[in-house]
């Protein structure tokens, strides 16, 4: 009988026995929608140009759904997506006179979500009130922050504004997961040496990491695939942006990503993309669409090996070690971080 052979009538194989642990090691992070509340960060809702003056755009955010709208200064609102007259959704709505029009019976409602004026004259009841989001135009993006009142300031390039020159993107698919545990891959040392190849030139930087009330910062000189030096400066703020700036071989780039927020367990990527022109000879337009197909390539190679991963991932960390250090910091930050959501009864 040849040695490779099995005899196939003697039973199952077995291959070996079960191990049974007392218990699996978690430490969880709450969801975002546990107990009704969210994550009192920013959030982008939609790019600024896909909304042009006179149009009202609806988007799901949280739990329920919104509406942005621009009046005649430019100025982007966001406001709860149901008239609290009967219930219509305000997205079918118009903008007449800076006022948000419901297209059921026409009641209008002013920038602070106050009902200015109903079709047929009844004085507004004092209850027709929309919530009235803090929100931002940022780069290309039209933010919107969970709460009553902003606790921190989306985040910057360090660089010469005049010079630089952005693209904004919009990916097209939800990740199966909240945007946090996005946002966490950055403290994420392992993560950054082990799926991105980046090889640092220096320790794993941990110490090297600041930390404030709203996120963290650091500074990595590494090796990035293909062996392209990188010298950036990384950054977290709340659960939902990341932003990086810095060399990338040959020239200084910036990326900065909003992780929205459309329902609970899942997350919506938009993504900026920041060159300095000034760094660029001879035809600057041509050196510039050069440096973001390279930009872009990276941006969206860095993405596709993570979707895989986030979109099965059950983030329950327990078992980490000590080059989890970072990480275990920011899930602690997660863990302590403010949640409500002062909107609930307005936009579902």
């Amino acid at each position: 009988m040849s040695a490779n052979r099995r005899d196939l009538g003697t039973g199952p194989i077995v291959a070996t026995a079960a191990s049974v642990p007392s218990q699996r090691p978690q430490n969880p992070v709450p969801s975002e929608g546990d107990g009704g509340v969210f994550s009192q960060s920013w959030f982008p809702v939609c790019r600024a140009d896909e909304l042009p003056a006179g149009q009202v755009r609806g988007e799901r955010f949280l739990d329920g759904k919104v509406v942005a709208y621009r009046t005649s200064d430019g100025v982007a609102r966001v406001v709860s997506a149901y008239c609290p007259h009967v219930g219509a959704d305000l997205s079918l709505g118009c903008v007449v006179a800076d006022r948000l029009q419901c297209a059921f019976h026409h009641w209008e409602y002013d920038t602070q979500g106050f009902c200015a004026k109903t079709a047929l004259g009844d004085p507004p009841p004092p209850t027709a009130r929309l919530f009235a989001f803090p929100t931002a135009e940022h780069y290309g993006l039209i933010w919107v922050f969970n709460g009553e009142r902003p606790l921190w300031t989306l985040p910057s390039f360090d660089h010469r504004p005049d010079d630089l020159r952005l693209r904004c993107y919009r990916f097209p698919d939800l990740f199966q997961c909240d945007p946090w545990v996005f946002a966490a891959n950055t403290p994420d040392m392992q993560h950054i040496k082990v799926v991105h190849k980046a090889q640092f030139a220096v320790a794993d930087p941990h110490d090297a990491v600041t930390w404030d009330p709203w996120g963290l910062r650091y500074n990595i000189v590494a090796a990035h695939q293909g062996g392209v030096p990188i010298e950036w400066t990384l950054g977290i703020r709340g659960t939902s942006v990341f932003w990086q700036e810095g060399q990338y071989g040959e020239f200084w780039l910036g990326g900065m990503v909003g992780f929205g927020l459309p329902r609970p367990g899942q997350h919506e990527v938009f993504a900026i993309l920041a060159l300095d022109a000034g760094q660029c000879d001879g035809d600057v337009e041509r050196a510039l669409d050069a440096r973001f197909e390279v930009a872009e390539q990276l941006m969206y190679r860095t993405i596709n090996e993570d979707r895989d991963i986030l979109n099965t991932i059950h983030y329950r960390p327990g078992a980490l070690t000590r080059g989890d250090r970072t990480l275990a910091r920011y899930l602690q930050f997660l863990r302590d971080y403010p949640r409500a959501h002062p909107s609930a009864a307005f936009i579902n």
